[in-house]
């Protein structure tokens, strides 16, 4: 047995020591970092104590703005994304001709670049030209409703931070695929009990289906945290934050403070401070569970 343990940790090894070098080796020198003045141009590094994190929470209004406009992105778009995979999970889990090449079609937006498919949301959100306000235009006209009143999306700030959530449509892939494997998980009997029974589609979904699907429910709702909090690139590449401070997410906030500020001590405790907001909510999701997953073992 010792000497399958070794080759177990000789086979091990690349990833174990890439993980050492790349990931926790970063996390401990960003855990010290953020208890220390770096200007990143520096070599000085001076220990401050908790003096970053005191400043963030009582001398930072952009830190207040930033984690606001996060929570206010979470709150629409975790929503929305997770109903969104629902709904064309139910539908692509029927028996029907072309189901697998659907199927296909919903994914292939996951595997598009990040930076790709933002130029693309750019021509769907442009105020003259764009998918948006064209397809909108001609109902503006029948209603009577002046054309100047059509959404300036991004480049509004009563719209900037509406128009990050429609993107996030643009990645319901991934929870998609987690639900339709949960719904072809769901036992054949139990739907075949609730039809003799009478049971119509909503009653079905409501005592059956919901229920047994529960734990992906819980996956993608916590997945969906975390990659809510962490939104970046859409406000890197289309917003820069604005129009002011509208979309100015805290990871971007972040980026601004370590790369054009360059207060890397800084950064890393508004990295930290995030990490624990993220942990925070991960605790409560898994502790509220208890009360309404249900898992059949």
């Amino acid at each position: 047995m010792r000497r399958y343990e070794r080759w177990g940790y000789l086979f091990v090894s690349p990833w174990l020591l890439g993980f050492l070098a790349f990931t926790a080796f970063p996390i401990a020198c960003s855990l010290y970092l953020s208890l220390c003045r770096w200007e990143l141009i520096s070599p000085n590094v001076t220990f401050v104590g908790m003096a970053n994190y005191r400043q963030i929470v009582a001398a930072d209004p952009q830190f207040w703005n930033a984690l606001r406009a996060t929570v206010s992105y979470v709150a629409g778009a975790a929503p929305l994304v997770m109903f969104a995979s629902l709904g064309v999970a139910l539908l692509l889990n029927l028996d029907i001709p072309g189901m697998r090449l659907f199927r296909t079609i919903f994914f292939l937006p996951a595997l598009l670049s990040g930076t790709a498919f933002c130029f693309l949301w750019l021509n769907v959100f442009d105020p003259q030209n764009g998918l948006l306000n064209s397809a909108l235009a001609p109902i503006f006209n029948l209603l009577g409703i002046p054309l100047a009143s059509l959404p300036k999306w991004i480049y509004s700030k009563d719209w900037a931070l509406f128009s990050m959530v429609l993107m996030s449509l643009w990645g319901i892939g991934p929870g998609m695929i987690v639900f339709l494997v949960g719904l072809r998980n769901i036992p054949v009997e139990l739907i075949e009990a609730a039809l003799v029974d009478g049971a119509g589609c909503w009653r079905r979904f409501i005592h059956i289906t919901f229920p047994m699907i529960t734990p992906a429910v819980l996956f993608n709702l916590i997945t969906g945290l975390i990659a809510g909090f962490q939104v970046f690139l859409p406000a890197f590449v289309l917003t820069r934050g604005g129009p002011q401070d509208s979309t100015l997410f805290y990871a971007l906030y972040i980026w601004q403070v370590a790369f054009e500020q360059f207060r890397a001590g800084y950064a890393s405790a508004l990295a930290w401070i995030l990490f624990l907001v993220i942990l925070l909510l991960t605790l409560v999701s898994f502790g509220l569970s208890r009360r309404w997953v249900y898992y059949e073992s």
